[in-house]
């Protein structure tokens, strides 16, 4: 299916770019998400139409992205969980527990599918965690898991 493009995707194309993807991939990702429209004949002229206007709210979202990297980037947050014996936590720490942790430190408005890797943390000690702000932004925390009690 032929999609247009409204914003960088990464590993996928750039803004006002014309791509071939899954038919699910693009309905139920790309154009779900705002991030691209249906190929037609009117939309390619639309879209060339305020090309650079995406282009000026792309910059915008990238200059907003690198502000939060300067916050983030490389800072440590502690997390305190329930643990046994073996240094075994009780549950994880999932990515919504750390969106959220950002958030209450910094007032920074991150979302739970911007930490990467997605899977949970299920030991104690550092982690670092990846969070994608932008398609060319990244920032790289380290979540320290301690022990909040033992319990036997």
């Amino acid at each position: 299916m032929k999609v247009i493009l409204l914003e960088n995707v990464k590993r996928i194309g750039s803004i006002g770019e014309v791509i071939d993807v899954k038919r699910g991939f693009a309905r139920n990702f790309l154009i779900a998400n705002k991030k691209a429209l249906y190929a037609s004949k009117e939309n390619i002229k639309e879209v060339e139409k305020i090309k650079s206007d995406l282009s000026k709210k792309d910059n915008e979202k990238k200059l907003e992205a690198q502000k939060i990297s300067e916050q983030v980037n490389n800072k440590e947050y502690v997390v305190k969980k329930l643990s046994t014996e073996n240094n075994e936590l009780y549950g994880s720490v999932k990515p919504t527990e750390i969106a959220k942790l950002i958030q209450e430190t910094n007032k920074i408005d991150i979302k739970p599918s911007m930490i990467q890797p997605v899977q949970e943390i299920k030991a104690l000690g550092k982690h670092k965690v990846k969070i994608s702000l932008h398609s060319s932004v990244d920032a790289e925390i380290t979540i320290d898991v301690q022990s909040a009690e033992t319990i036997q």
